[in-house]
């Protein structure tokens, strides 16, 4: 006969997945009403994050000069400098030709989307043109609706223009304390936390900081490595607009793997545009060969750690962060993942049973020894 359940141990059972239950919803009400908060405050959390970014990417050349003698508000002073006249030699240099080039690039995306739906309805394929008109032309409307709510804003959104250069200042601004005073932040943290806190906030916040300046660095130098190799290629193949899809696939490497794949589809579209089939699957096998080489030499040797992502956990992260947030939120999707990761891994570790130690013949004491 089948055993009877334990009336005991059912009730046992059942409390404790009502507690884990409330407790779960506990969890995500904090959260809820952090990611409001946050919301709420944008205007000064979004200026801080950027400031946060660029200073990752500045540190080096401070730390630099500061272990070499100069004074800490001198070295912010001169990487401040520095990197103004670098921002402002990228923009006169790269950002003014490729906003001439944008709208033919867009235009050429959009030739491209067509002739591939042209060749889809044909032999082989012979794909019915209902089944296709009405994904793609959701896509083209969601597409052009951004497209004309972005210029709208930029057009006739004089505040947005204004909103853009308080978050680029602050953030500059941000960025020189950041580098003045970044390493006596963690010894003032520490004297103002309580008990365990005072140990517990400034490991993860060192930690934290280690894996988002991993994490910028090693995707802006693999985005360059990505944008000169691919541009050389294109260049080589006489595909037009070189310097705009550069551009592009520079940038779209701070969003991992989905980035990749939308910088190789508008670089593939406008030479098929352009230069036909043929150019068009030898850029396809280029991009192909450059991404195999980032994902398994690049990215290996310049970030050695890594962010200790799965690839799926950082394509989820993608979907969700644009989804909730557009285009910020993808790039800021796998950093927050990492450092989620970060504090969930301080966690483990802390509430982790001590392992035993091991006796002189190598035996953790307590073990069984096998006659």
């Amino acid at each position: 006969m089948p055993a009877s359940l334990s009336s005991t141990k059912t009730a046992a059972a059942l409390r404790t997945s009502a507690r884990v239950c409330l407790e779960s919803l506990l969890v995500l009400l904090a959260v809820s009403v952090a990611l409001w908060l946050l919301g709420r405050m944008w205007s000064v959390v979004w200026p801080l994050i950027v400031g946060l970014f660029i200073t990752t990417l500045t540190w080096p050349v401070a730390r630099f000069l500061r272990r070499h003698g100069w004074p800490p508000a001198l070295a912010a002073s001169a990487v401040t400098v520095l990197f103004l006249l670098a921002v402002t030699g990228i923009v006169a240099l790269i950002a003014v030709p490729v906003a001439s080039q944008s709208g033919e690039l867009t235009d050429g995306v959009v030739e491209g989307i067509q002739r591939v739906r042209e060749w889809a309805a044909g032999p082989p394929l012979n794909i019915g043109d209902d089944q296709i008109t009405g994904a793609l032309d959701t896509a083209v409307a969601r597409i052009q609706d951004s497209i004309g709510s972005m210029v709208t804003a930029v057009v006739t959104g004089v505040s947005t223009v204004v909103n853009g250069v308080v978050t680029a200042v602050l953030a500059l601004f941000l960025m020189f304390f950041f580098l003045k005073d970044g390493p006596r932040f963690l010894p003032w943290l520490t004297r103002q936390l309580p008990g365990r806190l005072a140990t517990d906030v400034p490991v993860v916040a060192e930690r934290g900081w280690e894996t988002l300046g991993a994490f910028v660095r090693s995707q802006a130098f693999v985005g360059l490595l990505d944008a000169v190799l691919i541009g050389i290629g294109l260049w080589v193949l006489d595909v037009p607009l070189v310097l705009p899809l550069a551009v592009l696939t520079f940038v779209s490497a701070f969003v991992p793997i989905v980035g990749a794949l939308f910088a190789g589809l508008v670089a593939v579209l406008i030479a098929l545009v352009y230069n036909g089939l043929t150019d068009a699957l030898i850029v396809l096998a280029l991009i192909v060969v450059v991404q195999q080489l980032e994902g398994n030499v690049f990215q290996p040797m310049i970030q050695s750690r890594g962010l200790g992502l799965h690839a799926a956990v950082v394509l989820l992260a993608v979907t969700l962060g644009g989804s909730l947030a557009g285009i910020v939120g993808s790039l800021l999707a796998v950093p927050a993942a990492a450092l989620v990761a970060v504090v969930w891994n301080y966690l483990r570790e802390q509430l982790a049973d001590p392992s035993p130690e091991p006796e002189a013949d190598g035996t953790p004491s307590g073990a069984a020894v096998p006659s």
